[in-house]
């Protein structure tokens, strides 16, 4: 009602009474003139400058009109030779405010979420000069001609913003007419007035019904009598008609005639489709289109009369059309076409009768659902700044910017509030105290401030009045006061204060008050206590602001000393008290430098000023600095009653008294901390910081949580895992991330700091993606090994195109350069097939989508070779099928200068079987794409270009990207509005797909937005399993009522709704000559051959398209469809039967019961049971965890070796440091014996925990997966897999003697489990995923019993300890099958029973049509097994049953371990929890009514516990208080619970060991590819401190040379007659300093003693590859993979010498030999020599005090020019090095002239090289190339070997020994100093040898 008094029409400037400019406001030159035209004032707007000159309604931005008419009138007639602009803010139903712009400035449209800017195109007089001159002038548009004509512009706002923007019209908020213009009036009305007619004309034509009206007479321009409107003014409607370019702009449409009543319907236009041969010549095609196009022939029309006499027709309806012509229906009933005749072709409308024909009673046809997409989550933080996060009032939300979207995040679940409509980058936000209010501003050339309701999201007010750069808002505690500062158009910093007080009921805001000012401002807070006060700071000031009478004062602090300090934040003290005044309090201030101010606000002085400093004890942090500086910079700070948050740029966030004292707490962050926020309790903390993450940390608890992750640049491309719900995504930043799609946590980031990646794409069906640089390099990448696969650098320009085949057979890569590459995936490194050059089209501006592939992987699509062709190619074989040339299509304007090119391409899927191609004039041309016929084009889908695109997978909706916003689009465009548009994104969107299971749509660009697509709606809770149960049951029932054509045909519509997917491929059948069908049934198959065959229907919305396949399945008649029905009809019957009993029950909050059955049947023999069968298909790799999969190698066992007896051995090993955390159960312990195994490596560990000494089974030759121990303790079963010629094989140890008892050989491949009975006669292993085979042992004779194969991988395997004969496996797909050893009959069988797991326990993520898979299980006393699953739940079952009847989640990750004792469950994860659980009473859950009764307190977690790595093994007692676990790091833990203690027993290296290096005989150091150095004890075998640094490879090691073994302590004692002197022998026991070389080039010193760096050097630009210390300690020598040897000094860190003899080859080894002036024929002081990959030695003399050091000696060896596997050798080749055997080289500790050397050569020797006689004096052979090699004093040379062997020789002789024990390459050997230890490595395993020689 209160929008009456806008009916009919309102007048602008009567109703604001503009002449005297109270509610209005003028500026410029705005002048009231007598217009002789208009006969009446007019206002005139001139100046050259039209931003300057204006009239603007109302008067403050901050009012509204408030004018809700549909239609706007503007009566105004433009300045000749001059422009105009005219801006209009409408407000969406959705409280966005869209600003609409039109001036003859604007070349073409523009658009933006809030923003259109429409060409006006101003038309000349009538008759004149320049009227005449505009005929067939192609552009219109520029400034007004001269003579113009007094023009009324109509404006549809509902038309303009559902067109543009998707959104509803709500009402008109402010106008502003800018120079040059003469405006008359402005009028707003609902009805849509046409000047041009009377109202007898109106009624006449019947437009009054249609709401079109004659001009009232306020609104009308003066014309004579007799004269036509149309002659002497301009009418210009929008949307118009009118033809002239640029398009979507107003122009002057011409009238058809005098009483024209062609008014426009207001739906758009569409395209209708073209079909072109694309196999007849350019010529004919052009030829063929123009007769398509050309306009037809207008229909004579017959004149009838107005009223027909009766004839006698009862259905007759006589209906009446806009043009008044009569219609007749006898059937009125039905729809009709009518034919409808335009300009320039013919429509065709279905209409219904009676009623009228025009085409304004035609309902518009709209996309549905409405919206058809939701902003789900979005993946990032920060954009314009990361210093700005905000906790809501009851912690319960996290708010913080994302570009520009405020996202609101609720802590316990993730979920996501968006407030969306900031056109770019908010740069601060700011919430009130009882976070009832929201601001937030963006940055950029047009700041703009919106204040939100927080609780709803809506927007309460915009305020414009900063021109630019807001970087800071402040909220007053109760929200009356806000604060901003930015800059004004002069540059200059200006604070404006507004007013909210009225904002939340009247949403008015107004400027307090206002003040410019030259100093810096970075932070700007207002007082809690008061909303008057403020405080500021920024670079070299501090000031404390007050708002009085109106005005904004300040007040500096004097800083004195400090005044050239940098501020980064400021705060008020906080907290009330009622004796003090409440302005005495203090300010605190910090600062770039580490100084924290606190200043009194009453004087304005600074009272202590305090500085952090980064404390000595620690290791040196390096980490991304905002700036740098001596003190802790730090970038935030905040203040409570008890303490003090900061956070700086060493990435610690610390917690402090308020008097600094000391820090409470401390946590390390990725980088910089530059946002933190306190809970209102003061008990969380809210930290982001400059990397893009985002965690709260909890004081209590001292618990960290990252709540997000983020790119910190732009991303590139997203790929999808569809069977993982992994999604992965390439940044600018340089970083590969994958991310968990339905928690939207990160799991991986690889990261590429010297290259950028810019595109990625899953492989199908594995865990591997390949992702392209810009650098032209191709690379695969394994996800579950975080390893790289392969890698190509075939390419020489950036990657523009990457993808893989639906079937995961190949790879395709494009770059910009033009070359198109094909790999073959099938093949490990994914070998090229095939490099084409010049084929694709050159440029960057195609990707990622210049490539494009069939969804049956048949045909692939480029661009190319050039941009205006697109090529259709086998995707086998690359030969071209189809060319298409997109220019020929673009006809619709032959003036164009520039051609039309494809910028994207696109397969539809095949239902639809469409290529689809973006061109360069933003056209969607959609191609058939077996022939390349063109079937339809879309014009202008995106103003400025489209960026991507993508099709569901059912065909129904296309995705397009594109002027920073996202269209979804009918797929057939036949709506009258095809489209809808999403805004969201502040850059424009690189790349969108949809998920796999169609529920959900991804789009990147400046962030991740995960999007619910509602056209897919999932299937409602009755269409689970209970309904089609039911369902077929129902058929059975009426099985003997129903004819078998009944039953045939509900049969195929059951096949069709069950959806599920097909288990085998359809069986061949043959048909007889006596097998027939008749019509009636053939044609009811035939109807339904289309449900059978689809294996897969995603959503509801594919049940009405034709999905035609190309091979049907065999369709069973006859006798033998008779039989199958019967066949199915028993299998039913026994469903039926299993299901009696049937019970629902409600589910509880915390854990879920499921059906009950009844009795258990006798287990069938299982149909996956079949010896000897094999599985069909590729076999694919689980992602779970749990299931063992064996580290990659490459080379097996030597078959030839030479092993001494154990009496003649040179060596014994003593014991291993290691603990394999690769396998799955891999460690034993007993707790009533004491017994304690573990694996390493291809080693069983026996080690007695009292003593320590260690016993080693030897056997195996490949990784040990799991092992299992005997009920009597007398036998232990190993398992390993197969490699090369090695076989898989169990090993049965004798634990009485150690000995190896039986060795059993079945499987082919990794065993996963082993399994005794409880009665110790049956062993059962169960083979890995390429086997699937469980195999039942005797332990009598070890026969194998029985073997059966099981469809999906088994992950655990366990007997029922307390039945006979009865086992239970869980694994992949969600089986859980319980097991029966019949020995019953004369053959022992299993029968098996796959238990039906609830749909609950089953549900998928949002992404990705993966199972969840059972990872482990462990049987209760109480008939009850507990079985965990990937996704932390566990599940409790009946053993009776074979039932579930509960689960709860018990961690969110996978479990792979669990202990149950006596009513307690012990749960192992991967993410490093162990947890404790209560569940007693867990078992009364499977009775009726007793879900809720469970005794004991039920289920809880009693306690939890981190270890430092994944939980692969648990052995516990009997009352599990104490036990050992085993991790995936390496590390065996003893735990013990009720003293809640863990001490490690095992620690060992899990990556690849790169060096050692000993001191002595007691410790020995090594170094690993993780970054870690360790220090061991070589007794004890413990590690005794660890040195790591992230994100780099240790890849040597060395200790100095080591000091006397003894210090002598002299005490002098002054006595009365004389001096007593004594003297004491004190055993030396510091350890020397240890170097070490890392892998970007860095040099660090340590001090093991003090457990500290020393220095850090960086003397090299690459890998350091070998180091050590000069003889005298006095240098410290270290060679690169460059082949640069640096010479360091230890004490100052300075390179005093750099030696590039030998560039171009890595430095494989240095040597140095500490016997000074040895007597070699050569000056010599001291020797060292270097050795280089191309077997070149330089021995080099040195005299370290005397800066002395020079070349003495240069050897080289030859080798032939092939590799050993007899490749041949390429000198450009830069990685050949690594196909080689190393050179490698020592000074002899024998005789003083020796060189010993080994390398690659003729032949496989050691060589000795006299330095004195300068040449090779003697060789030993050998049987393999060595890969390292050490010597002793004691005559002995020490060589590894590929081969996993290690040789023994003696240095005169030549004579060896072969040692085995390694499960890889041996790649470092060392003797200790003292020769009674040797140490070798392979891979993570270091062995201790004693030297027996």
């Amino acid at each position: 009602m209160s929008q009456l008094w806008q009916h009919p029409y309102v007048n602008v400037f009567k109703h604001f009474n503009l002449t005297s400019w109270k509610k209005s406001t003028k500026e410029g030159e705005v002048a009231g003139v007598m217009d002789k035209t208009m006969k009446c004032t007019v206002y005139k707007i001139t100046g050259s400058i039209p931003a300057g000159n204006y009239i603007q309604l109302p008067k403050a931005q901050t009012q509204s009109l408030g004018l809700t008419g549909r239609y706007m009138y503007l009566l105004f007639k433009p300045v000749p030779t001059k422009y105009f602009v005219v801006h209009i803010d409408l407000a969406t139903q959705d409280n966005l405010i869209v600003r609409v712009s039109f001036s003859n400035l604007f070349k073409e449209f523009k658009s933006t979420s809030t923003w259109l800017q429409f060409p006006f195109l101003c038309n000349a007089s009538k008759g004149s000069v320049h009227a005449f001159a505009a005929v067939g002038g192609k552009d219109h548009s520029g400034p007004a001609p001269h003579a113009t004509r007094w023009t009324v512009l109509c404006l549809d706002f509902n038309y303009i913003l559902s067109m543009y923007l998707n959104r509803k019209f709500s009402y008109m908020k402010t106008i502003r007419l800018c120079a040059n213009m003469v405006v008359k009036n402005i009028f707003t009305s609902d009805t849509l007035y046409d000047p041009g007619i009377t109202l007898d004309q109106a009624k006449k034509a019947g437009l009054l019904d249609q709401g079109v009206a004659p001009m009232p007479r306020e609104m009308g321009f003066p014309v004579l009598k007799g004269d036509y409107w149309h002659d002497h003014y301009d009418l210009i409607r929008f949307p118009s008609d009118g033809g002239k370019k640029p398009f979507d702009s107003m122009q002057y449409s011409s009238p058809t005639g005098k009483n024209t009543n062609n008014h426009r319907s207001g739906s758009p236009k569409r395209v209708s489709t073209r079909s072109v041969d694309v196999s007849k010549c350019v010529s004919d095609r052009v030829a063929m289109i123009h007769k398509l196009t050309e306009p037809k022939q207008k229909m004579k029309r017959r004149q009838v009369t107005s009223q027909l006499p009766s004839v006698g027709v009862d259905d007759m309806t006589v209906a009446t059309d806009t043009q008044g012509e009569v219609h007749v229906f006898a059937h009125p009933e039905d729809e009709i076409l009518v034919h409808q005749e335009g300009q320039t072709s013919e429509q065709v409308s279905k209409l219904s009768v009676p009623g009228s024909l025009g085409p304004r009673k035609i309902a518009s046809k709209t996309l549905e659902p409405d919206p058809i997409m939701k902003l789900k989550r979005i993946i990032g933080f920060g954009g314009a700044s990361f210093r700005d996060v905000l906790w809501s009032v009851d912690a319960s939300n996290v708010v913080y910017p994302c570009h520009a979207v405020v996202i609101a995040m609720k802590i316990s679940n993730g979920h996501q509030r968006f407030f969306i409509g900031h056109t770019d980058k908010v740069s601060c936000i700011s919430l009130t105290g009882n976070s009832s209010l929201l601001a937030s501003g963006q940055t950029g050339s047009l700041s703009a401030v919106r204040i939100w309701k927080f609780q709803t999201g809506e927007c309460l007010a915009m305020c414009k009045t900063h021109v630019h750069s807001l970087h800071s808002l402040s909220f007053s505690h109760k929200g009356n006061v806000l604060c901003g500062v930015g800059k004004d158009g002069h540059g200059k910093n200006m604070v404006v204060i507004w007013d909210t007080s009225k904002v939340a009921k009247s949403r008015e805001v107004s400027v307090m008050a206002k003040a410019h000012t030259d100093v810096e401002i970075v932070r700007m807070k207002v007082a809690a206590f008061d909303d008057t006060r403020m405080v500021s700071c920024g670079r070299d000031n501090i000031r404390l602001w007050r708002v009085k009478d109106g005005h904004l004062r300040s007040a500096p602090v004097n800083l004195g000393e400090h005044h050239t300090v940098e501020f980064t934040d400021v705060c008020f003290e906080a907290g009330y008290h009622a004796d003090k005044d409440p302005t005495d309090r203090l300010v605190y201030a910090c600062s770039r430098s580490g100084h924290i101010f606190e200043i009194e606000l009453q004087k304005v002085s600074i009272q202590n000023v305090r500085r952090l400093l980064p404390t000595d004890t620690k290791p040196v942090k390096e980490k991304q600095t905002f700036r740098s500086g001596s003190g802790i910079g730090i970038n935030c700070m905040t203040v409570n009653e008890t303490f003090c948050v900061t956070g700086s740029d060493d990435g610690f966030l610390r917690l402090w008294p308020l008097d600094f004292a000391h820090v409470y707490l401390e946590a390390e962050h990725e980088g910089p901390v530059t946002a933190i926020d306190l809970t209102s309790d003061g008990l969380q903390i809210l930290a982001g910081t400059a990397m893009g993450t985002l965690g709260t940390l909890d004081i209590s608890t001292r618990a960290y949580t990252t709540v997000m992750r983020s790119h910190t640049a732009r991303i590139a491309d997203v790929a999808v895992d569809p069977y993982r719900k992994h999604m992965a995504t390439v940044s600018e930043d340089h970083s590969i991330r994958v991310w968990d799609s339905e928690t939207l946590q990160q799991l991986y980031d690889f990261s590429a700091p010297d290259e950028c990646p810019c595109i990625i794409d899953y492989h199908p069906s594995r865990q591997v993606f390949a992702c392209g640089f810009e650098s032209g390099v191709v690379r695969v990448f394994n996800v579950q090994t975080t390893t790289m696969m392969a890698e190509h650098k075939q390419h020489r320009g950036k990657i523009t195109g990457l993808v893989f085949s639906p079937t995961g057979d190949y790879l395709y890569s494009a770059c910009s350069s033009g070359s198109l590459a094909h790999y073959d995936a099938m093949t490990e490194k994914y070998e090229l097939l095939r490099l084409l050059g010049n084929t694709v089209a050159r440029g960057i501006r195609h990707m990622p989508d210049i490539l494009a592939i069939s969804a049956d992987g048949r045909r692939m699509a480029f661009i190319g070779p050039s941009e205006y062709t697109v090529c259709v190619v086998d995707a086998k074989s690359l030969d071209e099928v189809v060319r298409i040339d997109v220019t020929t299509f673009d006809v619709s304007n032959v003036c164009r200068s520039a051609l039309d090119a494809a910028v994207r391409l696109y397969f539809a899927p095949l239902n639809v079987g469409h290529l689809i191609v973006i061109t360069s004039s933003h056209k969607l041309l959609k191609f058939d794409a077996r022939n390349g016929r063109i079937e339809s084009e879309v014009g202008n889908i995106h103003r400025t270009g489209c960026s991507t695109l993508a099709v569901t997978s059912s065909g129904r909706h296309l995705a397009t990207g594109g002027d920073k916003v996202i269209k979804i689009w009918d797929y057939n465009m036949k709506l009258d509005i095809n489209f809808q548009v999403f805004i969201g994104h502040s850059e424009n969107v690189s790349k969108i797909l949809f998920t796999p299971d169609g529920q959900g749509l991804l789009s990147v660009g400046e962030a991740i937005y995960v999007w619910d697509f509602l056209a897919s709606k999932p299937p409602s809770p009755t269409e689970g399993r209970e309904y089609r149960e039911k369902d077929y049951m129902q058929l059975q029932r009426n099985r003997s009522n129903n004819s078998l054509d009944e039953l045939l045909e509900r049969s195929v519509e059951d096949t069709g709704y069950l959806e599920l997917p097909r288990r085998t491929p359809p069986r061949p059948i043959s048909y007889n000559s006596h097998s027939r069908i008749d019509s009636r049934l053939d044609t009811r198959m035939d109807s339904c051959i289309e449900d059978l065959s689809s294996i897969h229907k995603v959503s509801n919305e594919d049940d009405d398209l034709v999905t035609g396949t190309t091979e049907r399945e065999a369709i069973l008649v006859g006798p033998e469809l008779k039989t199958r029905f019967s066949e199915k009809h028993e299998e039913s019957q026994d469903s039926e039967e299993d299901d009696d009993g049937v019970e629902p029950l409600a589910p509880s909050p915390q854990r879920q019961k499921h059906k009950q059955f009844g009795a258990r049947k006798p287990g069938k023999k299982a149909p996956v049971v079949s010896p000897g069968a094999k599985r069909e298909g590729e076999t694919v790799k689980p992602s779970s965890h749990k299931h063992f999969q064996q580290r990659e190698q490459t080379y097996g066992m030597a078959q030839r070796r030479y092993t001494a007896p154990p009496n003649q051995a040179g060596l014994k090993l003593k014991s291993v440091i290691g603990y394999n955390g690769n396998g799955r159960g891999n460690m034993v312990w007993h707790p009533d014996t004491g017994l304690f195994a573990y694996t390493c490596g291809c080693m069983v560990v026996v080690e007695d925990l009292n003593t320590g000494e260690q016993r080693h089974l030897t056997g195996h030759v490949e990784e040990i997966s799991t092992m299992a121990l005997q009920n009597d303790c007398q036998i232990l079963a190993s398992a390993s897999g197969s490699f090369g010629l090695s076989a898989s094989q169990i090993c049965l140890w004798n634990l009485q003697e150690m000995t190896c008892h039986k060795v059993l050989q079945h499987h082919e491949h990794d065993i996963v489990s082993l399994a005794y009975s409880r009665d110790d006669r049956f062993l059962i292993s169960v083979g890995d995923y390429r086997d699937c085979c469980v195999v039942v042992w005797s332990t009598y004779d070890y026969e194998i019993l029985t073997s059966s194969r099981v469809t999906s991988p088994i992950h655990e395997l366990k007997w029922d300890p307390y039945t006979v004969n009865e086992f239970a496996s869980v694994g992949e797909n969600g089986t859980v099958l319980f097991w029966l050893l019949d020995e019953t009959t004369s053959e022992v069988c299993l029968n098996v029973h796959e238990a039906e797991v609830p749909e609950d326990l089953l549900q998928t993520h949002h992404m990705g049509s993966g199972a969840i898979d059972f990872t482990s299980m462990v049987y209760a006393g109480d008939s009850t097994l507990y079985a965990s699953t990937n996704n932390g739940k566990v599940s409790a079952w009946d053993t009776r049953h074979n039932t579930c009847f509960m689960h709860w989640e018990a961690d969110n990750c996978e479990i792979g371990a669990l202990v149950c004792r006596g009513g307690r469950l012990l749960t192992g994860s991967t993410g490093r929890n162990l947890r404790m659980w209560s569940v007693v009473g867990v078992g009364e859950m499977r009775l009726p009514g007793e879900h809720n009764n469970m005794r004991g307190g039920g289920l809880t977690m009693e306690d939890e516990m981190n270890v430092d790595g994944e939980v692969v093994s648990l052995a516990f007692d009997e009352a599990l208080d104490m036990g050992i676990v085993g991790t995936s790091s390496g590390t065996l833990w003893y735990i013990n619970w009720p003293e809640r203690t863990s001490i490690r027993l095992v620690s060992s290296h899990m990556s690849r060991v790169n060096g050692l290096s000993s001191c002595n005989s007691s410790h020995v150091a090594s170094c690993a590819n993780d970054g870690s150095l360790r220090v061991w004890s070589v007794e004890d075998r413990e590690q005794l401190l660890q040195f790591q640094v992230r994100d780099q490879s240790c890849t040597c090691v060395a200790f100095a040379p080591s000091g006397p073994d003894t210090v002598t302590m002299t005490t002098v004692s002054n006595l009365e007659e004389a001096p007593v002197v004594a003297h004491q022998h004190l055993e030396n026991k510091q350890l020397p300093q240890l170097v070490a070389g890392y892998s970007d080039g860095t040099v660090r010193l340590f001090d093991p003693n003090k457990v500290e760096m020393v220095l850090k050097m960086h003397p090299h630009a690459v890998s350091v590859t070998a180091i050590t210390f000069s003889s005298d300690g006095r240098m410290i020598i270290s060679g690169g993979s460059d082949g640069l040897i640096a010479v360091s000094s230890p004490t100052t860190g300075m390179t005093v010498r750099v030696i590039n003899d030998h560039k171009g080859a890595p430095i494989t080894n240095i040597d140095v030999t500490d016997k000074q002036d040895q007597d070699v024929g050569i000056t010599a002081p001291l020797l060292w020599l270097a050795t280089s990959a191309d077997r070149r030695v330089s021995v080099w003399s040195a005299d370290w005090s005397k800066d002395f050091c020079e070349l003495v000696d240069w050897l080289t060896f030859p080798a032939p020019a092939f590799t050993p596997d007899g490749a041949v050798i390429s000198k450009q080749d830069q990685g050949l090095y690594g196909n080689l055997p190393p050179s490698l080289a020592k000074f002899s500790p024998e005789e003083q002239d020796i060189i010993v050397y080994t390398g690659y050569g003729n032949q496989k020797h050691v060589q000795f090289y006299s330095l004195s006689q300068r040449k090779v004096v003697r060789t030993s052979a050998l049987t393999h190339w060595s890969t390292c090699m050490d010597m002793s004093p004691n005559s002995l040379i020490t060589l590894g070997a590929n081969e996993r062997l290690m040789k023994l020789m003696d240095y005169y002789e030549g004579s060896f020994q072969d040692f085995t024990g390694h499960n890889d390459s041996v790649t470092v050997v060392k003797f200790s100093p003292d020769s009674k230890y040797l140490f070798s490595v392979a891979h993570a395993e270091i062995l201790i040898w004693e030297v027996n020689v």
